[in-house]
């Protein structure tokens, strides 16, 4: 059991090494600018007066001058939703269909290995660069805090992290499904950061207008790194729905494979 999952996730081993240790040190980068940020930026108020309502909306900017602010807009907002969203997105959609591009699939199909176990055991691959960066990053932001004196909560840090983890299977869930439609991995790919950006912006810009509810199918509408850090509060609710939008799209993803001709 599980074989092809252990082939896979072996496979992005050193991917998921080399993806972990980059964002640790951003991470580091991050924290040493912040005691000069701090000083250049000086009352919140007087920053967010002086910015675009649309660039506030868009990265959901709450605050610069405390460390925990600034890592949520710099860090987790730009980091984690969108770049690593954009990352999974990305690399899952280049799963299935690369295979079906270079006609590999149906060497594994003639392993007695099911379509829908194919695609399951894909997705659960991708465990791989998702745990691999929530790992060291923490860390360092940890030790880094306290070396530049302004020590983060480890409770808020670690939730953060954790709840990440929903929210980048979920986005990882979408590459997967452009994956099973499209044939050529390259369209996969196209559709699947097309897709995620196009979700994140919409949810972000209609926030509080008449058009909020069209934001429901956006995976950052239930991850928010600033009410973790700045308040403390960790929405179990909304991991819940990301999990449930990740199964979603794995099921939907193994029907569609399941059916379709190669």
């Amino acid at each position: 059991m599980f074989e092809f999952v252990r082939y896979d996730g072996r496979r992005r081993f050193r991917g998921s090494l080399s993806l972990s240790l980059a964002m640790a040190v951003l991470a580091a980068i991050m924290v040493w600018l912040f005691p000069s940020y701090s000083e250049a930026f000086g009352d919140d108020e007087e920053l967010l007066e002086a910015m675009p309502e649309a660039m506030i909306r868009l990265f959901d900017l709450q605050s610069m001058t405390s460390l925990e602010g600034f890592l949520a807009f710099e860090l987790y907002v730009f980091g984690w939703i969108i770049l690593l969203g954009l990352y999974l997105a990305y690399l899952a959609a280049g799963t299935i269909a690369d295979d079906v591009d270079r006609g590999r699939t149906d060497i594994l199909l003639a392993m007695p290995l099911s379509r829908a176990r194919l695609v399951g055991e894909t997705f659960a691959a991708l465990a791989v660069p998702i745990l691999a960066v929530n790992v060291l990053t923490p860390v360092v932001l940890y030790v880094g805090a306290e070396l530049i004196d302004e020590p983060l909560a480890a409770s808020d840090l670690l939730a953060v992290h954790l709840l990440s983890i929903p929210y980048l299977f979920a986005c990882a869930g979408v590459g997967l499904l452009a994956s099973v439609v499209f044939d050529r991995a390259s369209i996969a790919q196209r559709t699947a950061l097309g897709v995620t950006f196009v979700l994140y912006f919409l949810e972000s810009l209609l926030v509080e207008t008449d058009y909020e509810a069209l934001g429901l199918v956006a995976p950052s509408r239930y991850f928010d790194p600033n009410e973790i850090l700045l308040d403390g509060t960790y929405d179990l609710t909304s991991a819940g729905v990301l999990v449930v939008m990740a199964l979603a799209l794995l099921v939907a993803s193994q029907l569609w494979f399941s059916r379709r001709d190669i």
